[in-house]
């Protein structure tokens, strides 16, 4: 019994043994490797595990690197991985940049993938130009005609701008701003209708593709409508607030008119204020001539029956003005 009881604990050692070398030592993948041509060493696949790298990444990545024909070491896959690069994806476009005739190195590819770029896609559209469709782009004529135009360019990478060049925006940007300069150099808005590809001549004669990521092959014009009249509309906005403008000037000369007649008004009644005070001062200066002798009895009645009269006079003018009134 005790001999079976030590062959059943050599076979539970031996599977537990197997269980933890088959899960730390990755021998399927090694021998995969092998199989395909690939020799890797189980210390080097042993070192991945320490070294906390995935071993089938990096192992599949050069059997299809070595399958291409691609002159690439396992530690050059190792290092852009602990870098935080996609292996898979380098080793891709480095099999694509091969069959495409493209000159693409491992240390330029590996550059691109840890710049954040794709430069899987990157080579395809080395190889299969992208259209790139910017937004609708207004502008104004020289005789005011808002015209709206919307373009599709064309652009190929730039393998070699990849790294620190600009990206997709400033091809909108930079295409948006040859088309509302374009737009606004015309006369007028029939010469943009007539000749939509002055815009592309324009915008391609600008050389826009410099210090961005790509090239551009050619920009079609896709749309060009036309909007609104901006020049009558300001036109009409600067009447409406040269009318205000005047109105106000209007108002304030309306109210200093008024205020110059309520003084006026005021200055009336000061002077009739005088001449009533004036007026008063005459039974004084005529007592004092009666009291000084200066001025007879007579003298005064004549001087009283005088402005009896001036005032009868006067009552019967009134009277017959009143009466070629009503008869008129």
């Amino acid at each position: 019994m005790s001999a079976d009881v030590l062959v059943i604990l050599l076979v539970v050692v031996g599977i537990i043994f197997l269980s933890i070398l088959f899960t730390f030592v990755p021998v399927m993948l090694w021998i995969s490797a092998m199989a395909s041509g690939v020799y890797v060493g189980l210390t080097t696949l042993i070192g991945m595990r320490l070294r906390r790298i995935v071993p089938a990444r990096i192992v599949n990545s050069l059997i299809k690197a070595r399958k291409a024909g691609l002159d690439v070491n396992i530690v050059q896959l190792e290092t852009h991985y602990l870098a935080g690069g996609n292996v898979d994806r380098v080793v891709d476009a480095l099999i694509a940049a091969q069959r495409a005739d493209i000159d693409l190195v491992f240390e330029r590819a590996a550059a691109i993938d840890l710049a954040g770029r794709d430069v899987l896609e990157a080579v395809q559209m080395s190889v299969n130009p992208k259209v790139i469709e910017t937004p609708v782009v207004s502008a104004v004529a020289k005789d005011g005609i808002e015209v709206k135009v919307r373009a599709r360019v064309t652009v190929r990478a730039n393998i070699d701008r990849l790294v620190g060049g600009a990206g997709e925006e400033t091809i909108i940007a930079r295409v948006g701003e040859g088309i509302v300069t374009t737009n606004g150099s015309a006369n007028s808005h029939k010469e943009v209708l007539e000749n939509p590809d002055m815009i592309s001549n324009t915008v391609l004669s600008k050389g826009l593709d410099a210090g961005t990521a790509f090239e551009i092959l050619s920009i079609d014009i896709a749309d060009v409508d036309i909007g609104e009249n901006i020049g009558a509309r300001l036109q009409t906005d600067q009447a409406e607030a040269d009318k205000r403008i005047a109105q106000a000037k209007a108002e304030e000369r309306r109210a200093m008119a008024v205020a110059k007649e309520q003084e006026m008004r005021a200055r009336v009644e000061e002077m009739r204020a005088k001449v009533v005070e004036a007026e008063a001062q005459v039974p004084l200066a005529m007592a004092e001539a009666l009291r000084s002798g200066k001025l007879g009895v007579m003298d005064y009645y004549h001087l009283q029956n005088v402005m009896a009269d001036t005032a009868m006079r006067k009552s019967i003018s009134r009277s017959a003005d009143t009466e070629e009134d009503e008869q008129g």
